[in-house]
């Protein structure tokens, strides 16, 4: 079953159950979906691919996470509660995420790979660390642990 076609049966769900916040979440995520999809059609594509629908609600994610950090800095913890449990509903369709150990393994891997030894070759590790971890792992979180790396 397809992304969009299974969000479709979660709207039809969500609306049976009258779960309010639910169903606004899938719907914002079939919007996001067709909008995306406008915008390739010019490119020759239909539908999007897999990897691209991950990009997708990766970028979700991150702007809920984003949102949360900052109402939980403004004390508006009713819309932080609102923007965690969007985030939860969004985690559903996201591919099963890697744990710290297994990120830390892939950075050592990365940083040996690419011989970095300072913090200045942070770039060089980030950009194809980012690429195989796309979608399973939050950037911030990557970036926090490359820099730590190469720091110590």
């Amino acid at each position: 079953m397809s992304l969009k076609d299974r969000i479709t049966e979660d709207i039809k769900a969500a609306m049976k159950a009258k779960d309010k916040v639910r169903l606004e979440t899938v719907r914002s995520i079939k919007k996001a979906i067709l909008e995306k999809e406008v915008s390739v059609r010019p490119q020759g594509q239909e539908e999007l691919t897999e990897a691209q629908e991950i990009e997708l609600l990766s970028q979700l994610a991150k702007q809920r996470r984003d949102s949360i950090e900052q109402y939980k800095a403004a004390s508006r913890d009713d819309l932080a509660d609102k923007e965690s449990k969007e985030l939860e509903i969004l985690e559903e369709y996201l591919p099963q995420q890697l744990s710290d150990a297994e990120i830390e393994a892939a950075v050592e891997a990365a940083i040996a790979k690419v011989g970095a030894s300072s913090p200045k070759d942070m770039g060089k590790v980030m950009g194809p660390l980012m690429q195989q971890m796309k979608g399973r792992a939050d950037g911030k979180k990557v970036q926090e642990m490359v820099k730590a790396k190469l720091s110590g």
